[in-house]
């Protein structure tokens, strides 16, 4: 509804600012186009391996042991899928049985709870609280398994809330996992290099456990590839060989030009990933600082990686507009705030949780600054 509302006021030529982008803002670097462009002109045109091209998996696995510190790697425990999003998808679908349970930390990307239900597991959703520092905790983690979990879907820097798990607090959620052999790891790092101000550290690094994990990734965020569409999931060989045979029947294999890029992505320089990164970082902080200062009830914890906020805004809850329409929900000042201030935003509810927005800061510190001025002048006039 709130995009229908959106193509409309722009088609009335409102001037809206977007902080609803879930991708950078940043072009792909030159160095992976150029590898793409060289690919077409050789000819390498082809259908390509369903899991990937020998030497891409080969990279992958490189950059999962040394970056990730995952032992034990090689190209066949990686598949190469069409964007993150499938991998997810395939290690769901040939994971979860009917009627298992896959436990789900909330806030969650928008696509976990129903991805769940299309395999036909249930999602067991948890939901940390502010005091928990919007993280799992082991208790409540060892709280929610039962004989039918399947599996634990987890994402670390978070999207959307942008909180990460610390290497101590992997750690004890690891301990829980030890008890529980029956239970798999979905580990959703994607945002594995947008991060600020702590290292990210991967489930399957913790060898307890690492036969347990599927680790996924992609070039989507950390390289600006949102469009080419390419995901890699690193994977214990027979979950591997599982997700294989799927895909082999649902797209086959990812597009031979975009594993060529990718190829560069992995062995190229991140000269340009880290100069995004640092971008990202000066808006978090200008958008952290504005919001503090010009929308005080807003409560919301200092993101430590991606490139999202996701404040609290529940304590306009209650109150009217100058229409005398009562904001009830996040959806409700969601919409509020896209008419009267022209701010485009996306409510919790997409997340699994009620009282929150998700603004993104990928967009100029300009828009920032302009949005948060728009949103508490709208704000203000709430009764």
């Amino acid at each position: 509804a709130l995009a229908k509302r959106v193509r409309q006021l722009r088609a009335e030529g409102r001037d809206l600012i977007s902080l609803t982008l879930g991708e950078p803002d940043f072009d792909t670097p030159d160095h992976i186009r150029e590898a793409a462009i060289a690919a077409i002109r050789e000819g390498f045109t082809h259908y390509p391996p369903v899991a990937g091209i020998p030497e891409l998996r080969a990279a992958a696995a490189e950059v999962f042991r040394v970056r990730n510190g995952i032992a034990g790697l090689s190209a066949e425990n990686i598949v190469v899928s069409t964007g993150a999003k499938q991998s997810l998808f395939n290690a769901l679908m040939c994971l979860v049985n009917p009627g298992e349970e896959v436990i789900v930390p909330t806030p969650y990307w928008v696509s976990y709870s129903t991805m769940i239900q299309m395999a036909e597991g249930i999602p067991v959703l948890i939901h940390p609280t502010v005091a928990e520092g919007m993280k799992l905790t082991p208790a409540a983690l060892e709280a929610a398994i039962t004989p039918r979990t399947r599996a634990l879907m987890i994402n670390s820097p978070s999207n959307p809330h942008g909180v990460m798990y610390s290497r101590a607090e992997v750690a004890t959620l690891v301990q829980v996992l030890e008890r529980h052999p029956h239970v798999m790891v979905i580990s959703d790092e994607i945002y594995e290099l947008i991060a600020y101000d702590q290292e990210h550290v991967s489930f399957a690094s913790f060898e307890s456990i690492a036969h347990r994990v599927a680790t996924i990734n992609g070039m989507s965020k950390a390289y600006a590839m949102t469009g080419w569409r390419l995901g890699l999931m690193a994977a214990p060989r027979w979950l591997a060989e599982l997700c294989e045979r799927y895909q082999g029947q649902v797209t086959s294999g990812t597009s031979s030009i975009s594993q060529r890029a990718a190829l560069a992505a992995l062995t190229g320089t991140l000269e340009p990933t880290y100069a995004m990164v640092r971008a990202f970082c000066a808006r978090r902080d200008l958008l952290c600082r504005a919001v503090a200062a010009q929308l005080p009830d807003w409560k919301f914890t200092v993101p430590e990686g991606a490139f999202y906020l996701y404040p609290d805004v529940s304590a306009v809850f209650g109150r009217s507009t100058p229409a005398g329409q009562i904001i009830r929900t996040a959806d409700d000042y969601a919409a509020y705030l896209l008419d009267a201030g022209g701010v485009s935003t996306v409510p919790g509810t997409a997340f699994g949780t009620s009282a929150h927005l998700r603004l993104s800061y990928a967009c100029s510190e300009a828009e920032l600054t302009e949005a948060v001025r728009r949103m508490a002048e709208a704000t203000q006039q709430l009764r």
